[in-house]
């Protein structure tokens, strides 16, 4: 019987509003932004030893950590933001690597734009 795996913490459309950009329009307001993000925690118990959230690391707290990253200071650069955030969630503890997509949805009126960056483990 199993009883461990690879467990990954994953958050998916993440939508909020940023201050990100350096056009105009981009520095007077904010604008959408996605985020998906992956949290490599490595090998973990199949079942936690007990159910207390205490025990794991809880994805409210990551979706806060997201949040509140990407509207800290406005950024200039998609760049210079998906690299701060990528720093911050390694520090989580438990976290071993972390892939992190942002999007800018409407920047353009046929595509968006993102970046997507990829740090720490993963094999």
């Amino acid at each position: 019987m199993l009883t461990k795996g690879t467990q990954i913490l994953t958050l998916s459309n993440l939508r909020f509003d940023a201050s990100l950009g350096i056009l105009e329009q981009e520095i007077d307001s904010p604008q959408q932004i996605q985020v998906d993000a992956e949290l490599n925690l490595g090998t973990q118990p199949l079942l936690p030893s007990d159910d207390d959230i205490t025990h794991v690391l809880d994805y409210r707290k990551v979706r806060r950590i997201i949040i509140d990253e990407c509207n800290a200071v406005h950024m200039n650069l998609l760049e210079s933001m998906i690299g701060k955030l990528a720093n911050r969630l390694m520090q989580l503890p438990g976290v071993l690597g972390v892939r992190v997509k942002i999007a800018k949805l409407k920047i353009f009126d046929d595509c968006e734009v993102a970046i997507r960056v990829e740090t720490g483990q993963w094999s």
